[in-house]
């Protein structure tokens, strides 16, 4: 069977982004693309016939929480996450290494590229019940379900990841924060390429021992967080280690994921100084991105897909995407307002569902809600991602971009009674 390919397509003028096509055994996705989360091997809310109708091209899974439940030998025995799930396309797994640190760590209140009023004492205060220990081979961590005693290595990441069966997956990497000491980056840099060889030659081990299964690309994961220099080592680190797999006849690392917290002032810059360093011929991933004015600053600089939970968990809260920005529709003035969500931007739930309406059913706690909402926002947020790649095409992107940013951020990307 053959491995990831990736072609490029046009390409923005006096900057890094492009189109593209990247070739999976379960079919293409084209760049730029955003990438739905279905964490439990679920997009939360949606049937995978109501994912696709979205539009989606493909949806990512989390390795650490379908070890946890139901396990990774369930979901190899069920055929693969694809067929678990029934989702007829191209699936991703992230390594496990985002959710081992955060949840296992506490350090969900400081991933944020807001850093502002952080100071290193919020990290230790989160790890006062530090769940999740860091060694140079490893991860010692506690389940956040049963506190019941785990450990990650770059092996087992990999033994997971295969088992799960996802076209595209990631090597295991060490998650920082922003507060994190220079001297402590250094070092977990270096501990990240590390890892990243281990995964490239378990990587290679698990292809042969499972021939018989559709052959998986794995990405390197670029860490690094603010800083110019370990950025730019951390991403020529990891293709050198991939250009030597290959010279030594095993498979090097089919695309880059871009990791880690980034403050969102800085974020085009960061994405701009790792896509420098990295082959023109390979996709990059930038994880956990969604916002619209992130997304054109991530495509300009060079990355070709995304994914984030933002648009799933915003709608089960009753965050609702528009064209004039984001609004709540539990916000009183909903009440009795008859339009559609937007019935310009339209799409199934604008043209079949009032704004009262669904404020009636955030307000009954009726799970309709979340399942409306969601659909909505995969719409409007996967909409913005093909209309910048067909913009790319067409050599209008600036235009585009301009007009949109203009009008979704003139009331500061929120509409009145905003979220």
């Amino acid at each position: 069977m053959k491995d990831l390919t990736f072609e490029v397509g046009a390409l923005l003028d006096g900057a890094h982004g492009r189109t593209g096509r990247i070739h999976t055994p379960h079919g293409p996705i084209d760049t730029p693309a955003f990438i739905p989360v279905a964490t439990k091997a679920t997009v939360k809310t949606l049937t995978p016939e109501q994912i696709r109708a979205t539009g989606a091209q493909a949806i990512l899974s989390n390795a650490y929480h379908l070890y946890l439940q139901p396990g990774a030998e369930i979901v190899d025995e069920a055929g693969g996450v694809a067929a678990f799930e029934n989702w007829h396309g191209p699936t991703y797994t992230d390594s496990g290494g985002f959710q081992v640190m955060s949840l296992g760590a506490g350090y969900k209140k400081v991933l944020a590229m807001d850093t502002a009023g952080l100071t290193r004492n919020d990290i230790r205060a989160a790890e006062k019940e530090r769940l999740a220990i860091v060694d140079d081979d490893g991860v010692n961590f506690k389940s956040h379900l049963d506190g019941s005693r785990h450990r990650f290595t770059p092996e087992v990441s990999m033994q997971i990841q295969h088992a799960l069966g996802a076209d595209l997956i990631f090597a295991f990497d060490e998650l920082t924060t922003l507060v994190e000491p220079r001297a402590y980056q250094e070092t977990s840099v270096e501990r990240t390429r590390r890892w990243a060889e281990r995964c490239l030659t378990e990587h290679d081990r698990l292809t042969r021992l499972r021939a018989d299964k559709p052959r998986q690309s794995l990405w390197g994961v670029v860490q690094g967080a603010q800083y110019e220099d370990l950025r730019r080592v951390a991403a020529r680190g990891l293709e050198e280690l991939s250009r030597r797999a290959e010279d030594e006849g095993r498979r090097g690392f089919g695309g880059y994921g871009i990791g880690g917290a980034i403050e969102k002032e800085n974020l085009g810059t960061i994405v701009g100084w790792v896509c420098e360093e990295l082959p023109v011929d390979k996709p990059r991933h930038l994880l956990g991105i969604s916002e619209p004015d992130d997304l054109f600053a991530a495509v300009e600089a060079g990355a070709d897909t995304f994914d984030c939970v933002a648009p799933t968990r915003l709608a089960r809260r009753g965050g609702v995407y528009t064209l004039d920005g984001r609004m709540n529709l539990t916000a009183a003035r909903f009440k009795r307002d008859f339009r559609g969500v937007d019935e310009e931007f339209g799409g199934y739930v604008s043209e079949n569902y009032s704004r009262a309406y669904l404020h009636h059913l955030l307000k009954a706690k009726e799970f309709l809600a979340g399942t409306l909402c969601t659909i909505h926002n995969l719409e409007f947020m996967i909409r913005l991602v093909d209309d910048i790649r067909a913009h790319l095409n067409a050599g209008t992107y600036r235009e585009f971009r301009d007009a949109f940013m203009a009008r979704y951020y003139a009331h500061g990307g929120r509409a009145q009674a905003g979220v």
